[in-house]
């Protein structure tokens, strides 16, 4: 088949011109049994191909038909021996990562600064967190990636363990050497797993950082919704074969995938396939190119940085993705919080994330120079507002930033373990049984199984007393915690 062809969309699209009289769920029946307002604003076409796993149409648990051959043309595109569809987001191909090569006992490498959703197939699985401490940017108050030193270290010390999680590209768009960390493990046996949630596009041009599987990662998830072009909740998970068994991939994620999958979901995989692999270069081309302007236009604004190539250059910052624009304000004197609700009231400008110290801007194919117009003049016009809070070039803003806590206990066994409540401010130095985190980007500031400290509870206190949405614990106004009993 060739990469043109659209076998899943294109017989989606003939079953319901056929427009069968439907005996199955969904219930709305093509939307005739849909609220109508609905149905009129997402549209009769939508909801034609909004089907099931009925014999024409292939079985995502299950492929043999145009599901299969939509991600064996996927595993083409991406260079991978295999590539799973995934309607549970990235977060389900993780999880499925995860819990392929781990059992209960069994030891995982892991960066600190790790999502969520990895944590969380660590609880299932029962499987021990080694943590491999990332470098921290003091600058800009982020994580980046791990050290090719750190690595072997943890690889020498821990030559039992049963994978190696690599974050590539970071939320942020900054890569480590990852071919020569999976050189590494591969010297141990032991198989790399990417968390490429932020990094679909960069297989198709040779300017970005490398892909997991151009670096021989054995497996990555993949989020195409996020800048591939597909629809919100829909990923995939490309596997090399060798250290890890496609049939032992296809079982897991098969058993964390809802029966009921959505096939407007898995057919924008299936476009965004045939985008990406046959018009990805030009159209990611014109992004790098739109993005380059932007950050020298925004390097221009008084008190305003975007961060451009000088990131690149220590141990873990091998390379970059220069269509994420990190936008440092800490030296304007107020939060990025404060910047992204400005942006928001002003201009009707929505931003990827802001923390503490920086808002993010994600440059796409979807983006034009009239949107790079308009977050330009908002961005001057920031400036020009809130100098009078501006800091000067001897007076820097200390950047606060998360200590990584003493993991007492397993992730899995702090979660199941007998608990109580206890107030946030008497909870220092009690083990945790829950996570908390700043979603965007979702790195745990605790997961199950750390010692709080009094350092991670004040820098918890920042972020909500500027507004950030700090997320995870029972208790919505973090004024109590979960821990061990």
């Amino acid at each position: 088949m060739s990469q043109n062809e659209t076998p899943l969309f294109t017989a989606l699209v003939n079953h319901a011109k056929k427009n069968p009289i439907q005996f199955h769920i969904p219930g709305h029946k093509k939307g005739q049994g849909m609220d109508p307002e609905f149905r009129e604003f997402i549209g009769d076409n939508a909801l034609s191909i909004d089907l099931i796993n009925i014999a024409p149409l292939d079985d995502l648990h299950s492929p043999k038909g145009i599901i299969k051959q939509a991600q064996e043309l996927a595993a083409e595109a991406f260079g991978a021996d295999h590539t799973f569809f995934s309607v549970q987001g990235t977060s389900g191909a993780i999880m499925t990562m995860v819990m392929t090569v781990c059992g209960p006992g069994d030891k995982i490498l892991v960066p600190r600064n790790v999502h969520k959703s990895i944590m969380s197939a660590i609880v299932f699985s029962g499987a021990i967190p080694i943590f491999i401490t990332p470098e921290i940017d003091k600058n800009l108050g982020i994580s980046h990636g791990i050290t090719i030193d750190s690595v072997e270290k943890a690889l020498r010390e821990n030559s039992d363990a049963k994978g190696l999680l690599v974050i590539n590209p970071t939320y942020f768009g900054v890569s480590a050497d990852l071919k020569k960390i999976v050189e590494l493990a591969h010297s141990y046996q032991i198989p790399v797993l990417v968390d490429e949630a932020h990094g679909v596009h960069i297989h198709f041009h040779d300017e970005l950082p490398l892909s997991a599987m151009q670096a021989g990662a054995d497996m990555a998830a993949t989020s195409v919704h996020k800048l591939g072009g597909s629809m919100t909740q829909s990923s995939i998970l490309n596997v090399k074969e060798g250290l890890v068994s496609a049939n032992r991939v296809q079982s897991i994620i098969s058993m964390l995938t809802t029966t009921s999958t959505s096939y407007i979901l898995l057919a924008s995989l299936d476009t965004a396939r045939k985008r990406l692999a046959t018009e990805g270069y030009e159209l990611i081309d014109r992004s790098i190119k739109l993005a380059d302007q932007l950050r020298a236009d925004i390097n221009e604004i008084p008190f305003l940085h975007c961060v451009g190539k000088e990131i690149i250059g220590s141990p873990a910052t091998f390379d970059y993705d220069p269509t994420k624009l990190i936008i440092s304000v800490k030296d304007l004197g107020i939060s990025g919080y404060e910047v992204e609700k400005w942006l928001r009231e002003k201009y009707n400008i929505e931003v990827e994330l802001s923390d503490l110290y920086n808002i993010l801007c994600i440059i796409t194919n979807g983006d034009t120079k009239h949107e790079a117009g308009i977050l330009l003049q908002a961005l001057q016009e920031l400036s020009k507002e809130f100098k009078h809070l501006a800091t000067s070039e001897n007076n820097h803003v200390e950047v606060l930033l998360p200590t990584i806590p003493v993991l007492a206990l397993s992730p899995r066994e702090a979660f199941y373990s007998e608990t109580e409540v206890v107030a946030i401010d008497e909870s220092v130095g009690r083990v945790i049984s829950e996570f908390i985190m700043v979603y965007p980007p979702g790195i745990p500031i605790f997961i199950p199984g750390e010692v709080i400290t009094e350092e991670n509870i004040d820098y918890i206190k920042a972020n909500m007393e500027v507004g950030l949405p700090v997320q995870g614990p029972e208790d919505p106004n973090l004024q109590y915690l979960r821990v061990i009993k």
